[in-house]
This record gives C-alpha cells, structure tokens and sequence, in this order.
C-alpha cells in the first residue's frame, strides 16, 4: 500500500510549477548560448535574461540595472553583507536582528573577525525586533543594517518600512533578507526605503540554483566573485539562463495569483493553528500571530522532542521540519527561538509547518488526525513530565 505524502515543508523548498517548467523548456531542451557572447544564440540567450530581470525589477518597484542575478539567497546575503564591507570601509559597525537566517549569521561573524564590530537587534517574545533598542544604536557610524522581512522559522513579518525610514534618515544602508516573503507579501522597494534585497527562486515554485539581490542605484559595493564582469561586474559567472527564465516564470504566475493564493492558504494556515491548539495541550504558537507569513505554523510541543515528532510525523506520510531547513541536521537549539525567549527545551520541541500551492484542506483534516495521536505517544514515553 502506497504511503500517503502530505507536503508541509514549502519554507524549505517549493515543487517546481508545471507552468515554470513548460517555460524553462526551451532553453535546456535546446542548445542557447553565452549572454556575453555577441552570436546569435547569445543574443538569444541575452534577451531572455533581460526580459525576467524587468519582471523581477517591475514586481518589486525597482528599477531594471538594479537586479543582480546571484546562485541563491545564501550567495546574496553574503554579497550585500561583505560587498558592502568591502565597498564601504570606513564605517566599520553593522547591525543584524538576533533572528538572522544562518547565513547572514555567518557572514557577519566572519566580518567580525575582520575587525568589524556586529551588534544583535533583540525581539520580542513574537519576534518582532525591539525599535527602542534600534533606535538607540542606529547612529551615522552604522554602516548597513539587516533585518530578515518574514522570518524563514517563525513567520514574524517585520514592519520593513519603518526600519528603512530610519535608516535612510541616518544615512545608514538597509538589507533586507526578503527569501521568504517575496511572491508572497507586496514589496515595494522604493516605498520602503530599501538599499538591497534578497530573493530566491526555489521559495516561490521555480527552479533552484538562481536568486537576486536588489542594489539600490547609487549604493557601492564590491564583488565577492571575480572574473569575466558579469551582471555589470558586480557577480562574474556565466549565468544560468534556463533557471533565470523559470524563476522569471514564477514570479510572473505568483503576481497573478499572490492575493488569492494567499487568502486560500491563510485559511488553511489558521485551521491547522486552531486544530493543533485545541486538540493538543500545553502547545503554543511561535511568532505572531497576526504579521506572520500566510503559510507558517510553528508551534512548540511541551515534552516532546521535536526531532522524534518529525520522525514519527514522516512515518505517517507527514514531512515537516524542526527549525531551518540549512541547519535542521544540527542539535543545537534554534538560535531563533532562544533569541525570543524560549528555553533550550522549549525550543528543542518545535515544529515548523509550512503550507503552500498544493496543500488541500483534506491534508490538513489528516494532520490534525494525526498530530494528537504522535504528541500523545511520545508523551507517555517521554522522561519530562508535567
């Protein structure tokens, strides 16, 4: 008997759409040749990554030079982040919110040990960063702030426009990690006073291996890849043009779609939430509850392992995740839920459910079938007790 699948892990990957597919078709099908080659395939080839940088460029407000093509987020995050440094090498103070996915993390710590000094915006219990505390720190010395728009673990949805007025008023660089929530919460770049961006291909139903950072007309930054001055020398490397036309398809699909898509899979979202608090005892939802991504559930399962809940969920048919799907294979507690102020137990037993495109209300009935029956079990052998 084929097990039955029930796919909630959408915050780590997408499936490709068919639509994206059936675009990207002819340009792996067939041979297309180099951007940077003046024939006529690369012209070919040209033209059809210039007319998805203007989709990009149009969905966003941005203005069609300022789209760099990048790998992925991970490639864009330390692009803005030591591009910038580099670029920029008199202010020396960056500030990051304490909720940063692992490569922004990362990238910070390793400018750290170049001298830079790396201060961490705290949040609240929802996640949400603390404006008091910024606006304290946020002088002219500051070089660039990041803060992650909706965050990959918890959903919080930061007020992005806010910290970008302030930033621009102290003339400070703002970047925003925008992976999550690109294609599916309205972004207008120029209306929230952001310098850079990041989004990522495979979060929205296209093809993995291409993203973009957004750099704002004006901002310097230097980069982090040398060689044969592609994308207007900022990122050399021969760009993946079938995986740049699909992800232009995405985008496209996810601009007709995004309010209707988003308000079927909200109603989805809060059904799961409400099942899973009502049926399940000592749980609580993580971030909040109501500026939160349309597609995430994170909730903390008191006495209960959260590695164990995913196994015995995958048993059923049910995949879901622990935290970042980067660094689910790590035993440390998410760094996400500690800095809101979970402890290393609490935070050990959350679980991440993540909806999109082809998540069906039967789908959800199953979960909420069979989330209290595995909470139940591995209560009853758990060593914690109430």
């Amino acid at each position: 008997m084929k097990k039955r699948l029930v796919y909630l892990d959408y915050a780590a990957t997408t499936p490709v759409d068919p639509r994206v597919i059936a675009a990207m078709e002819p340009y792996w099908g067939k041979f297309v040749g180099n951007t940077m080659s003046l024939h006529s395939q690369g012209m070919r080839a040209s033209a059809a990554v210039e007319k998805v940088r203007e989709i990009i460029a149009r969905s966003i407000g941005a203005e069609t030079e300022e789209i760099v093509f990048t790998g992925n987020a991970t490639e864009s995050n330390n692009l803005a982040l030591k591009g910038v440094a580099e670029a920029n090498p008199l202010k020396k103070k960056i500030l990051i919110s304490s909720i940063e996915h692992d490569c922004v993390v990362e990238s910070a710590k390793w400018l750290a040990g170049k001298g830079y000094e790396i201060k961490e915006i705290p949040v609240n219990r929802d996640g949400l960063i603390d404006f008091e505390w910024l606006g304290r720190e946020l002088t002219e010395e500051v070089l660039l702030v990041s803060v992650i728009h909706g965050n990959n673990e918890v959903g919080t949805i930061q007020d992005i426009g806010r910290i970008g007025s302030l930033c621009r008023a102290k003339g400070v660089l703002f970047h925003t990690d925008a992976s999550q929530s690109f294609g599916k919460v309205l972004i207008d770049v120029k209306e929230m006073e952001i310098d850079l961006l990041t989004a990522s291909s495979h979060k929205i139903y296209g093809p993995k291996g291409v993203a973009i950072l957004y750099i704002r007309n004006g901002v310097a930054i230097n980069p982090i890849l040398h060689g044969g001055g592609h994308e207007g020398g900022v990122r050399s490397s021969t760009v993946n043009v079938p995986a740049i036309v699909g992800m232009g398809k995405a985008v496209e699909v996810c601009q007709n779609i995004r309010i209707s898509e988003g308000q079927n899979i909200r109603k989805l979202r809060d059904k799961l939430i409400k099942g899973i608090l009502d049926k399940v005892e000592d749980c609580w939802l993580n971030g909040d509850a109501k500026n939160r991504l349309p597609n995430n559930v994170n909730i903390s399962f008191a006495r209960v392992e959260g590695e164990g809940l995913l196994l015995e969920l995958d048993v059923r048919g049910i995949e879901v995740s622990t935290g970042s799907a980067c660094s689910s294979r790590s035993l440390e507690p998410s760094h996400v839920l500690l800095a809101m102020g979970l402890t290393a137990p609490e935070a050990h037993g959350s679980i991440r459910f993540s909806l999109g495109r082809w998540t069906t209300e039967a789908e959800i009935n199953y979960v909420l079938r069979v989330v209290p029956e595995v909470v139940a079990k591995l209560r009853k052998m758990s060593p914690f007790k109430k």
